[in-house]
């Protein structure tokens, strides 16, 4: 790679960057100004996308016909912090997406989360934890899509990690299906640890749902396996389910 390709993408980088902190602070007027819920989570879905098309980001979405017009619970893999933005950015307004408590911690933080329509989880506390479970089940109950990274985190090496039964439990509790959704190209795209995003494309494959009459919807168990599996078959990166039980 020469000067010149560096400096470009440098520049570019940056740009990505000016680009999301100016959408950023527009989305804090919005929850600050804005009363309606219905209204803030469509700005931040609009606020989401053009994080990606101003820039000119290769997105592509595969499959918008397999995620139902119903409610519906959606569980993808997990490789970059791109992939918040990127699903809340070009799936429907509707679904809120369930995030780490951790943003508990930062309270300009949790206001702006919980404005925005996410809801939060907490990890490692048993008794929060259990708490925030409850309320994700009585929000599917409700009838609300809800958007799940089940992995919990992600990782500097590819791979599909083991799936929390947090979203499972929701789904089955409210008998909504479960779309699975593998996205390809964040970990390129913006690695862990990496300060500036490099170019190159991001795909969203939304594949079939798995409903009430399906096998793998007998159990939370079964459903989470069945869900990692079928976002396994389209996306080319190792499972790491067998190295996580070995450890």
């Amino acid at each position: 790679m020469n000067w010149v390709t560096r400096t470009l993408e440098l520049l570019w980088g940056l740009f990505v960057w000016l680009v999301f902190a100016l959408l950023v602070l527009f989305y804090l007027v919005v929850v600050l100004v804005v009363p309606s819920a219905e209204w803030r989570q469509k700005l931040a879905t609009w606020t989401s996308r053009m994080a990606f098309v101003i820039p000119f980001c290769d997105v592509q979405v595969r499959g918008m016909d397999n995620l139902p017009t119903a409610d519906c619970v959606v569980v993808a893999n997990h490789a970059s912090y791109v992939d918040g933005p990127l699903l809340k950015g070009y799936l429907p307004w509707r679904f809120k997406f369930v995030i780490k408590g951790e943003f508990r911690k930062f309270p300009p933080a949790h206001f702006f989360l919980v404005r925005s329509g996410s809801k939060l989880v907490e990890r490692k506390d048993i008794q929060g934890s259990t708490r925030d479970a409850r309320q994700l089940v009585k929000a599917a109950l409700r009838g609300e899509s809800l958007g799940f990274f089940p992995e919990g985190t992600f990782r500097e090496e590819p791979g599909v990690g083991r799936f929390r039964p947090g979203a499972f439990v929701a789904a089955r509790k409210s008998e909504m299906p479960v779309v699975p959704v593998a996205i390809h190209g964040t970990r390129h795209v913006l690695p862990l640890g990496a300060l500036l995003p490099r170019r190159g494309p991001m795909i969203i494959d939304i594949l079939p749902a798995i409903g009430p009459g399906d096998a793998a919807y007998e159990s939370n168990l079964s459903l989470a396996e069945g869900a990692r599996q079928r976002i396994l078959a389209v996306l080319d990166e190792p499972d790491l389910l067998g190295d996580e039980e070995l450890q």
